[in-house]
């Protein structure tokens, strides 16, 4: 019966007996007017207007004062860890709860990603959790933050907030200043999402975004770096266009950079979507407000905001009550074509991680064994 009554719940919130997505993007705007415009000037490619105005607009909507827009996520992330200086044979403290792309990056840097547990509330990382590490484990040398463990250097910490839920960035950002190690957000998931007033991904060094085709606004690909360090965006802008000198012919690129560069034509949507951001959280506040008393009754936890934070609930999380019921509704949902997806699998569980330093991670092996995302769209009539 229970079965039926959610399938049923969820139907209804969506209007429709078909399959229903994860999270599919909604272009209501101007995007095909953008789109038109940016074929009819010719610049499609990395050079064009649109990545001007979305950076500008960016940089307005987050506060930070420079914001270099990519090709997606993960090269903001291994071009974020590259200006902060990580080398080959550095290590970088994460999350083992997150998804591959946030450890890919820093493997990119030849360097190895250090696992620290999370916390149950925020799903990110946890600064006790940090704090015990790093004060049992870490010297300061020159300056130079070193794994007693291995004598490698730790050259940044890599927090994520996690489905857009502000993990503890206050204090992972106290915490590491202590130790002389730069913080980088991973707010791939978090655009929109608020701590005290202040949009993540502005509390770190830098931040960086994604705009994958399943995030809360996308160019079908897409990211973007931002950050309050004007030295940091100009490297990161000269990193991402293949390390090139700005001359008006003269082809001269003075370091190792990478062709990062995003193409005018995805800037052109994002511009578009990026003007219904507000629209967009504001229709998924009240979709997350609905699960929340259906499931109530029903004895299930949805993941919600705190007091102190503002969510844009990207994707909406069930807590169940342990594997065998999550198990149980990935099963029947997805056979009702209801998409629903598990967290992942935590990191140091993937074949290329399996060596790499972790803690105890009760608390990421807790959430693992528990949530799930049920369908998070805009609807469009909602």
């Amino acid at each position: 019966m229970q079965k039926e009554k959610v399938i049923s719940f969820i139907r209804s919130l969506f209007k429709t007996d078909t399959f229903i997505p994860l999270h599919a993007p909604y272009f209501g705007g101007n995007e095909k007017q953008y789109l038109n415009a940016c074929i009819d000037s010719t610049y499609v490619s990395s050079v064009g207007q649109f990545v001007n105005t979305f950076e500008n607009s960016m940089s307005e909507y987050t506060g930070a004062k420079h914001t270099v827009a990519v090709v997606n996520g993960t090269s903001a992330i291994h071009t974020a860890l590259k200006i902060v200086g990580v080398q080959e044979g550095d290590e970088v403290i994460t999350q083992a709860l997150t998804f591959v792309a946030t450890a890919n990056a820093i493997s990119y840097c030849n360097a190895k990603p250090v696992f620290i547990d999370v916390d149950k509330d925020t799903m990110g990382l946890s600064p006790v959790a940090l704090e015990a590490f790093l004060n049992e484990y870490t010297v300061v040398k020159n300056g130079v933050c070193i794994n007693t463990l291995t004598n490698k250097r730790i050259k940044a910490c890599l927090p994520m907030h996690t489905f857009g839920f502000p993990c503890r960035i206050i204090e992972i950002c106290k915490i590491c200043d202590t130790f002389g190690i730069p913080v980088i957000e991973d707010a791939a998931e978090a655009l929109g999402s608020e701590l005290n007033g202040k949009k993540l991904g502005t509390f770190g060094t830098m931040g960086v975004f994604s705009f994958n085709g399943n995030k809360i606004i996308t160019a079908g690909g897409g990211g973007a770096l931002v950050t309050n360090n004007t030295m940091y965006a100009e490297k990161a802008k000269h990193l991402t266009t293949t390390g090139k000198k700005e001359h008006p012919y003269e082809f001269f690129h003075d370091e190792l950079a990478y062709n990062y560069r995003m193409p005018n034509i995805n800037a052109a949507l994002l511009c578009a979507q990026l003007e219904q951001l507000d629209g967009f959280l504001a229709n998924k506040r009240i979709l997350a407000q609905s699960y929340d008393q259906f499931f109530n009754e029903l004895g299930i936890k949805v993941r919600t905001e705190s007091d102190e934070s503002k969510v844009n609930y990207w994707l909406i999380c069930l807590e169940l009550k342990d594997r065998e019921e999550r198990d149980h509704y990935l099963k029947f949902l997805n056979e009702n074509q209801i998409m629903t997806r598990p967290i992942w699998q935590l990191m140091y569980k993937l074949p290329m991680y399996k060596d790499c330093f972790r803690d105890q991670q009760k608390n990421a092996q807790f959430l693992e064994d528990r949530i799930i995302n049920i369908p998070s769209s805009y609807r469009k009539n909602g």
